[in-house]
């Protein structure tokens, strides 16, 4: 820009001179700036005296040294503009190789959004996909990790580490483009946590039978959420405050139970102490088979691939998490650090 002003200055001051000093035309006087400046090497529009040639030295070291200096800059655009390209993918592939044990959430629109801030605010690791430019942007901009590309691809999953990774969430607002997720991630990841959006009950079906291990519509649930804070306010409220939020004082989270790391597989729970050693409370125990068992005695088995259900603070839960794999189970997720 500083340049192209420049320029134009010195074609201005060319043109006066010829005008008002040698007494030239405007179209001579322009005419002669311009040949000049360009340093085509034609002749003389009219006569020049010494100090005509003078100025015209002048004007030529001036666009010279004024041509130069917007060529360098337009070329320093560029290639600057090509390797910092290079080096934001190549930054950018590094970190989707970083990546594992991750989520991808596909889509950024208010439900990939508020999936995003709550993953957040757990510490998750996550990746967001989303064809739109724009999104991409703005979930960059709000600090996420951020990959444009269609999440429906096969490329593109594979890209942001669907063989790493431990759970998608389809969040698109297309029923279809939601199955295909699912069709691709359980076929790229066979042990991946699928949970799709649906908009339809007809859809609720289709994911689920394409493999969804949890389909969620906003609809549906938003209605029972409503109805809930009607008729049980206090109760959704505890609910609310104890599974989302940055802010929580209580937290809950599921623990695997696995006997090459848990030492309490085959005790009851009276016998294994959790409660005492960790403070964490044991809320339910889904077994293996699908079985919920809600509020166990101290009669209750520990079994082999349980999924205990806690309620406690984060310190209480991370002691929770040591106790019953102290040796550090990868399979047990860790709470979040307060």
């Amino acid at each position: 820009m500083a340049g192209a002003i420049a320029l134009g200055g010195v074609f201005l001051i060319g043109t006066l001179w010829y005008w008002l000093v040698e007494g030239w035309s405007w179209e001579d006087a322009a005419y002669m700036t311009v040949i000049t400046l360009a340093t085509v090497g034609y002749g003389e529009t009219h006569p020049l005296g010494s100090r005509g040639r003078l100025f015209t030295i002048a004007l030529i070291l001036l666009g010279v040294v004024n041509i130069g200096y917007i060529v360098n800059r337009f070329t320093e655009a560029i290639i600057q503009g090509y390797f910092q390209e290079g080096i934001r993918l190549q930054q950018q592939r590094r970190l989707m190789e970083s990546l594992t044990e991750h989520y991808i959430i596909c889509g950024f629109s208010r439900t990939g959004r508020q999936i995003a801030k709550e993953f957040r605010a757990e510490d998750a690791p996550f990746v967001v996909i989303d064809a739109d430019m724009e999104s991409v942007q703005r979930a960059q901009t709000e600090g996420y990790t951020a990959y444009q590309g269609d999440a429906t691809l096969d490329d593109t999953l594979l890209k942001v580490g669907i063989e790493r990774a431990i759970c998608i969430v389809a969040a698109l607002p297309s029923d279809a483009e939601n199955l295909y997720i699912v069709l691709s991630a359980k076929t790229l990841n066979s042990g991946i946590r699928v949970i799709a959006r649906a908009s339809t009950e007809e859809a609720l079906q289709k994911l689920r039978r394409g493999g969804a291990d949890e389909v969620i519509s906003p609809y549906i649930t938003g209605g029972k959420r409503m109805a809930a804070a009607a008729l049980r306010p206090q109760v959704l409220d505890f609910v609310d405050g104890i599974l989302t939020g940055a802010d929580r004082q209580l937290y809950m989270e599921e623990f695997l139970l696995d006997p090459a790391f848990c030492p309490f597989v085959g005790q009851s729970l009276q016998k294994a102490r959790l409660r005492s050693q960790s403070g964490a409370l044991v809320l339910a125990i889904r077994r293996l088979d699908g079985t919920l068992i809600g509020g166990p005695t101290g009669d209750t088995v520990l079994m082999s691939g349980d999924r205990l259900i806690g309620m406690g603070t984060a310190e209480q839960l991370r002691s929770l998490n040591q106790i019953l794999g102290p040796i550090g189970s990868q399979k047990l997720r860790r709470p979040k650090n307060s």
